[in-house]
C-alpha cells in the first residue's frame, strides 16, 4: 500500500510509473489519497496538508479497509512513506503488517538539517526498507547514516538520485536504471519477509 507525497496525489506520474514497476515485478499495489488530496482535487484549494502526525488515523483506516490477507507492505512517497512510518510499530504489533517501505523519506526540511523528524525511527522493530536518493535533500547519505537508526531499518542508496530518484546526466545512471534498482530492492526485501501472523 502506498501513499503519495505531500504536493501529489495518488496518480501522479511518480506514483503510476513506480506502481507500475512494481506491478511488473510481480507485488500488487494499492493507492489511496490522504482526505486533504481529494479536497484540492475537488475544490482546487491548494492548502498545505495537515501535519503528517494528523495523517496516521486515515492510514490505519486504509489498511483497515483494504482486508489484505497475506504479506501486507504499507509505505509511501516522501511525507506518505513518512505518515507510514508513524502507523508501521503498532500494525506490526498486531500482526497486520509484514514490513515498511519509504520512498524518498523526508528525514528534514530542504536546507533545515537539524529539523530531524527520526526520533521514532530509532526504536522501530519492523522491517523497514528506506530507498533514498545520494543527492536527497531531504537527507543525505552522510546526513542519515549518523542518525542511528534502528536495526530493523535498511537504506538503499539509488546513484545520484534526487528526491524522485532522478539522477544528474553525467552520472552514468538513469531514470530508467534508478527505478528499476529501487524496484529490483523493495521486491527483494518483500521477499525476505515471513507472513504478517
Amino acid at each position: 500500500m502506498l501513499a503519495p507525497g505531500a504536493g501529489a496525489s495518488m496518480s501522479s506520474a511518480w506514483m503510476n510509473r513506480m506502481s507500475d514497476r512494481l506491478a511488473e515485478g510481480g507485488m500488487r499495489v494499492v493507492r489511496f489519497d490522504f482526505a486533504y488530496m481529494r479536497s484540492r482535487q475537488e475544490t482546487g484549494s491548494r492548502r498545505p496538508p495537515p501535519k503528517a502526525e494528523k495523517l496516521v488515523d486515515e492510514y490505519l483506516a486504509a489498511v483497515s479497509d483494504l482486508r489484505c490477507k497475506g504479506r501486507l507492505l504499507i509505505g509511501g512517497k516522501s511525507m506518505g512513506g513518512r505518515v507510514a512510518s508513524l502507523a508501521a510499530q503498532s500494525l506490526f504489533d498486531q500482526g497486520r503488517i509484514a514490513g515498511l517501505v519509504c520512498l524518498g523519506y523526508p528525514f528534514h526540511p530542504p536546507e533545515k538539517p537539524d529539523q530531524l523528524r527520526t526520533a521514532h525511527l530509532a526504536g522501530l522493530t519492523c522491517p523497514t526498507l528506506i530507498v533514498q536518493g545520494e543527492r536527497d535533500p531531504f537527507g543525505v547519505r552522510l546526513e542519515v547514516e549518523g542518525y542511528g537508526l534502528s536495526r530493523s531499518i535498511a537504506v538503499h542508496w539509488v546513484t545520484d538520485g534526487d528526491h524522485d530518484l532522478v539522477p544528474r546526466r553525467g552520472s552514468g545512471a538513469s531514470t530508467r536504471t534508478n527505478m528499476a534498482d529501487a524496484v529490483n530492492e523493495i521486491v527483494r526485501f518483500a521477499q525476505g519477509l515471513p507472513q504478517a501472523r
